[in-house]
């Protein structure tokens, strides 16, 4: 899923949705997001990299993050069957897969390792922030970058796109501070923080290898 176009209630989806993170209307969405592919390169994925698109919404990510990781395959998983499908019309990349499951246990049905977890525009809605880290740290080469995309913590009538406010409500918004201190249990560093114009911060993080791991992100390599 993406991110709340309205502070209203959403319509009812499939249950274990989180809260506040349904799918915006395409005309103002990618009027944001105009270049998924320069957002996706800034935020270092690259060719033969092994990415998980998380809670991939309807794909304008995942189709981005197969064409840049090349060689290497995408895999993208959210837990509403009706975005997937749309998430599969719009990225028919061969390297590219989907996955209908739950984000709180990825493993199920995303074993990996994955060289890099992508999470766009959702991880203000998880109620147990620190619980997902943990299934994404298991889910991670050694090295391996989780990457979140967040709302800037401004308020919400700051974030206007095609003359309205858009995004999550104000209370919901987390400083790169506030995020990583949300995810730091499960052993998560910074790595660096990359501004996305107008709106939006790119937090990457990584869980340092151990120091017998023999394998690195694809990109280390």
């Amino acid at each position: 899923m993406a991110s709340d176009p309205s502070p209203q209630a959403q319509v009812p989806g499939p249950v274990g949705i989180f809260p506040a993170t349904g799918m915006p209307d395409a005309d103002w969405w990618h009027t944001l997001w105009p270049d998924p592919d320069a957002v996706v390169r800034a935020l270092g994925v690259g060719p033969g990299m092994r990415v998980l698109d998380l809670a991939c919404g309807d794909g304008h990510f995942t189709a981005a993050l197969a064409r840049c990781a090349g060689s290497g395959y995408v895999t993208g998983l959210d837990l509403d069957p009706a975005l997937l499908a749309r998430a599969k019309a719009r990225c028919a990349d061969p390297s590219c897969h989907f996955r209908l499951g739950d984000a709180m246990a990825i493993r199920d049905v995303c074993p990996g390792p994955f060289d890099v977890v992508f999470m766009a525009n959702t991880f203000h809605g998880v109620p147990d922030k620190a619980r997902l880290a943990s299934a994404v740290a298991a889910v991670l080469a050694p090295g391996g970058r989780f990457v979140i995309i967040n709302w800037q913590a401004r308020a919400r009538e700051e974030t206007v796109v095609l003359g309205a406010p858009r995004g999550p409500q104000t209370a919901l918004r987390l400083s790169p501070e506030a995020t990583l201190e949300a995810i730091s249990a499960a052993g998560f560093a910074r790595e660096r923080l990359v501004t996305l114009p107008p709106y939006h911060y790119g937090l990457i993080v990584h869980r340092p290898a151990a120091p017998d791991a023999k394998e690195a992100p694809a990109a280390l390599r």
